[in-house]
């Protein structure tokens, strides 16, 4: 069975991940986290705040 950051990883390498995606998919309940961790690794992972329906989250992808 892969790591949550296995997971998040593989994830990443198609599409961006959201705190509300990361707990639907993998049931990761601390995102922010797991990409701290993958930073640690040293993968590259972009920030970019968002905001919808009046609240402000982060999405992450790996940067190109």
């Amino acid at each position: 069975m892969q790591s949550q950051n296995q997971q998040i990883l593989r994830y990443m390498k198609s599409r961006p991940i959201d705190p509300l995606t990361a707990f639907n998919a993998f049931r990761c309940l601390r995102l922010a986290a797991r990409i701290a961790e993958l930073k640690e690794q040293g993968y590259k992972i972009v920030t970019e705040m968002k905001e919808q329906n009046g609240k402000r989250f982060a999405s992450y992808r790996l940067a190109k």
